[in-house]
């Protein structure tokens, strides 16, 4: 039996809080800053002396000092700039997708014990909130107890303090961890890098495949300090343990991660966002969790790290990650993320418009197409058109996903017009602009707010694809019931109320009707890959 996905899961994870920072101890730090040559403690100043050395007050600037006297102080990774991303929100209500994307974007491979950690920092904003976070990967459910029924949830748990310009010292409690700088605005391209220098922090470190390497990859395996280790692509990021890594992609990191990017990537290409130079800098998150097979969450995709039900065989194995149920349960969950709403989100398409996605990257791979595998095609024309139903009121979202897809095989597969679904969502996004008064913000569609009638949004999606593909497709979306006259309720991450009256189809098909369009050249109810 094939594994299940959990689909679009929600829980809250816990918040850490900051202990009040000690003025004296703040004080006594800055004053010992003295002996280094800038506020960042880079380097001693010249001519710095052993006695000098000793009489600093500060354990960690002490030890710090000691150790570049001896030319053994390693700034890498504990000394970096950490540039500000968009946030999340900002970013969903500009592409008018979900809030899913990364919030643990400014990775630092310094890992933090419990205890007091001496933290340098400048160059954050006046006015800007900069933030340090410690993610609890590594954590499990009380012993005795379910993982799926963990009391604490299966987000993620974590420790987050409040980072100032200057001496800051934090303590770390209840669990340690790898350190992430949360630096979100809504207009980064205004904001100057910050500077952070964990004065003595251990390093786990990370790889990043713009600048490292198998080896790079091998050596981060082999000397991580932490159980997790962190990688990031061009669109994707991974938090997955060290040990799976190094079972199932040792010396083949670069791979791993290209594949992950790959299949976000793809989904940017069809969404529109590569042809439209609109593909963010901001990335996807997978990480390890150890409560649920697979699930998504706001802060991405979770993977089970331990039996049972191990995801790590399928997820952090180069080859099969991009076959299978792997590259179908990632790029579904990505999918959400990428919904637009409401335009192509409306009530009865929770389960359906992610799916255009899952079938463009898995069949773009090489796999069998799902709905072709389950025999969907047959199903949703014996069930809808055979049965003349609104495809709304067929309670297999894969049969629902159909008439979709097919538009897909006819525009793009048969080369009628490849950029079909990019055109398409541009479309969409161009319309949710014009809808917004001038100045004012764009507005994020949630699970629970996608259009007050499922059958406006329906009828908006019918004619805009006929403006957008040139193609009168009237009969094909007549036989899936877009024109469905009646009323009817259903669910869908909420309740819904579709309600379609003749003069709203009557209208729909007498605006496709003026534009003078040809009709398609085959039947695309027929058309199966």
């Amino acid at each position: 039996m094939k594994p299940k996905f959990m689909l679009a899961l929600f829980f809250t994870a816990c918040m850490g809080s900051a202990a009040a920072q000690s003025p004296e101890e703040i004080a006594r730090a800055t004053k010992d800053l003295s002996v280094f040559k800038d506020n960042m403690a880079s380097g001693l100043r010249k001519n710095t002396k052993k006695k000098d050395i000793e009489k600093i007050k500060t354990p960690q600037l002490k030890a710090a000092a000691q150790a570049m006297l001896n030319g053994q102080y390693n700034t890498a990774y504990r000394l970096a700039e950490y540039e500000a991303y968009l946030t999340p929100a900002t970013l969903g209500r500009e592409l008018m997708i979900g809030d899913g994307y990364s919030r643990y974007e400014n990775v630092t491979g310094i890992y933090l014990p419990k205890g007091s950690h001496l933290i340098l920092a400048e160059n954050i904003p006046e006015g800007k909130q900069v933030n340090l976070l410690i993610p609890n990967w590594d954590r499990r459910a009380p012993e005795g107890i379910d993982p799926t029924k963990d009391p604490a949830g299966w987000g993620i748990v974590k420790q987050q303090f409040r980072l100032h310009n200057g001496v800051n010292i934090i303590y770390v409690k209840g669990f340690d961890g790898l350190a992430y700088v949360d630096y979100y605005t809504d207009a980064p391209e205004n904001e100057k890098p910050v500077k952070v220098h964990f004065v003595g922090g251990r390093v786990n470190g990370y790889f990043d495949i713009a600048r490292h390497n198998d080896q790079d990859w091998n050596r981060l395996i082999d000397s991580a300090v932490y159980p997790v280790i962190d990688a990031k692509g061009a669109h994707i990021q991974v938090a997955y343990p060290a040990e799976a890594c190094k079972k199932y992609a040792y010396g083949r990191g670069v791979e791993l991660i290209s594949n992950y990017d790959s299949m976000v990537y793809r989904q940017h290409r069809v969404l529109g966002l590569v042809k439209y130079n609109k593909v963010p800098k901001n990335h996807i998150l997978a990480r390890v969790n150890y409560n649920y097979y697979m699930f998504r969450d706001g802060d991405g995709v979770a993977y089970m790290g331990t039996q049972p039900g191990n995801a790590m065989p399928l997820v952090a194995d180069p080859e099969r990650v991009i076959k299978g149920d792997p590259c179908w349960g990632f790029s579904h969950e990505v999918g959400h993320v990428h919904q637009v709403r409401p335009y192509f989100n409306w009530g009865g398409l929770g389960e359906v418009s992610n799916n255009i996605f899952s079938l463009y990257v898995t069949t773009s791979f090489g796999n069998k197409s799902r709905v072709s595998a389950q025999k969907n095609y047959q199903h949703a024309r014996d069930s809808i058109i055979a049965r003349k139903i609104c495809y709304l009121q067929d309670e297999d979202v894969f049969n629902r996903l159909v008439p979709f897809w097919q538009l897909q095989l006819y525009f793009a597969g048969a080369g009628q017009y490849p950029d079909f679904y990019p055109d398409l969502f541009e479309a969409f996004r161009k319309q949710g602009a014009a809808a917004r008064p001038a100045g004012t913000p764009a507005r994020a569609e949630g699970w629970g707010n996608r259009g007050r009638n499922p059958a406006e949004s329906q009828l908006n999606f019918v004619k805009t694809a006929c403006e957008v593909s040139k193609t009168d497709l009237t009969e094909f979306f007549d036989q899936y019931g877009f024109f469905y006259v009646g009323h009817f309720n259903y669910s869908d991450y909420g309740k819904y109320s579709y309600n379609m009256t003749q003069e709203m189809a009557d209208a729909c098909k007498a605006a496709i009707k003026a534009m003078n369009l040809p009709k398609p050249a085959v039947d695309i109810s027929m058309l199966e890959d």
